[in-house]
């Protein structure tokens, strides 16, 4: 019979005779000792110091409690633990886990906890471009899209000879009545549609945008922006942008044409189109309606539109046949065809884009990228910042603590279940913290492999030279030139991060949707 509940007691059905109790009585404890791995990550990369470099602290020295960057690394510690809302701080500001990975334990003053609570968080996200008098804390977004591509340069030893660049655009579903909220045809509903670009896991920019745009709108300024940083550091290496046909607008290809920068865009069918490969469709019916399964086949060819382009541009065509019946798609590329066949190049180059809407699920759904509740878009777009910092953090975790364990490529919801949510009993005395975790913890052997694995990294981080950290202004549109070199469908010979995709690499998953 179970025992009766109390205020502080909970009881439930006994065990072999013996009841079972629990109550809220435990003292100091924690659910997130994994976290702890969290902080040597943040460490190794140098996030959280750099991170609060991008923000500009006018509030009197003499009586501050918080600083910034323990406000900054609270917040992108929090989010990576799973706990997306402010509200959520006014616990947690208790916690002595997160207490330690904001390096500080005890306040200052009696009437304070040791981290913040949810307003204070609150005017930190509510920054203005000029310090008022409730909001003294303010943000350079220059500097904090510079440190996204400065973190995926420096997570290289050598410079890769190519690099594939995933654009993307996405909706961020809005419940109020938020600046820049508006309806958008397509998902049927009021959104923000924010622009990612990634390399292979490495997140270079996410880039908040109202929803009454152009899916490409904005998409140019950023990629030069983030070619010249890249070029600065990596003069050499060739830089392919792969996305939708979204994309394919002739602003963004003639400017690759003119700098050095390849492209493989998805390409709208229409009749023109479609006639192009009229005898390669009915060869791939023939085929499909003699085997009873898909067939294609495909066909390489010069293409221009009637207005839009400025010059005709090579265009692979698949005809595809299934069951259900015709399946046209096209991609415009300035890939040459020497270099890659029309199929390799469809079925190995371009499809594996479909990766990247792995990370943007891993952006929104693990970490809490489309928590952009706040009223206006200066403070969402740095709640998006910082959703995006939590992922960083969270790719260099698996990148460089789990390499070669089974979390190697997990989900950063995955890691965060099974590796950080972790239950300990904290001791705290005057010389150290001590935090007693689960001895039937299944995972200790990957934690204790996270462990090496990361103060290995920590202990070979060079130190952060000034070109490192100030990096060159971003170049103006046209202004960048680099030789053309003639791309080869092999390997690359020097060393490349295990989260960099090669461009002759097939993709790691066909697990998400086709995207051609």
């Amino acid at each position: 019979m179970p025992t009766e509940c109390m205020a502080d007691l909970f009881g439930f059905e006994a065990v072999e005779g013996r009841r079972i109790e629990a109550a809220f009585d435990g003292g100091r404890m924690t659910s997130d000792a994994g976290g702890l791995l969290l902080g040597r990550t943040a460490r190794a990369i140098g996030l959280i110091d750099r991170f609060a470099k991008c923000f500009d602290d006018h509030r009197k020295p003499g009586q501050i409690e918080h600083e910034v960057a323990t406000l900054v690394g609270q917040r992108v510690y929090a989010i990576a633990l799973g706990y997306e809302d402010l509200v959520d701080h006014d616990q947690l500001r208790h916690d002595p886990m997160l207490a330690a990975l904001g390096g500080k334990l005890e306040a200052r003053r009696s009437t304070c906890a040791a981290l913040a609570g949810k307003s204070t968080l609150n005017r930190l996200e509510l920054s203005r471009s000029e310090p008022t008098r409730y909001h003294k804390i303010g943000h350079d977004g220059a500097a904090i899209e510079r440190l996204f591509v400065d973190l995926f340069v420096e997570a290289h030893a050598t410079a890769p000879d190519q690099i594939i660049l995933d654009l993307d655009a996405t909706d961020d579903p809005l419940h109020g009545e938020q600046e820049g909220r508006f309806f958008h045809g397509y998902y049927g509903g009021y959104c923000y549609l924010p622009l990612y670009v990634f390399c292979g896991r490495h997140l270079l920019a996410a880039k908040l945008r109202p929803a009454n745009i152009d899916g490409a709108a904005g998409a140019l300024d950023e990629i030069v922006r983030i070619v010249a940083q890249i070029r600065a550091r990596w003069p050499q290496v060739r830089i392919i942008l792969r996305a939708d046909s979204g994309f394919a607008r002739d602003g963004l290809m003639a400017w690759c044409e003119g700098n050095g920068v390849y492209y493989l865009f998805g390409l709208a069918r229409n009749r023109r189109l479609e006639a192009e490969i009229a005898v390669e469709l009915q060869a791939a019916a023939a085929d499909s309606q003699a085997s009873g399964q898909a067939a294609r086949h495909f066909k390489d060819f010069t293409w221009t539109t009637r207005k839009s382009w400025s010059r005709p541009r090579r265009v692979v065509g698949k005809a595809e046949h299934t069951p259900k019946g015709s399946n046209p798609r096209f991609v415009v590329t300035s890939l040459a065809a020497q270099d890659y066949d029309a199929r390799a190049l469809y079925e190995d180059v371009y499809c594996a884009r479909g990766e990247m809407e792995n990370r943007i699920k891993e952006q929104q759904l693990d970490l809490f990228a489309d928590r952009t509740s706040a009223a206006t878009m200066r403070a969402n777009q740095l709640r998006l910042w910082f959703a995006s910092m939590a992922y960083v953090l969270m790719a260099a975790l698996r990148r460089i603590g789990l390499a070669g364990s089974r979390f190697a490529d997990a989900a950063c919801g995955t890691i965060r279940l099974k590796l950080l949510k972790i239950g300990a009993l904290v001791r705290l005395s005057v010389r150290r913290l001590k935090l007693a975790m689960a001895s039937s913890f299944p995972y200790q052997q990957e934690y204790r492999s996270a462990y090496v694995l990361l103060g290995a990294a920590l202990r070979l981080r060079p130190r952060q030279r000034k070109a490192d950290i100030d990096c060159p202004a971003p170049l103006s549109r046209g202004t960048i030139r680099v030789p053309e070199k003639r791309l080869t469908p092999s390997l690359p010979s020097s060393p490349i991060d295990a989260d960099l995709d090669p461009l002759s690499a097939r993709p790691r998953s066909r697990s998400v949707r086709n995207p051609g």
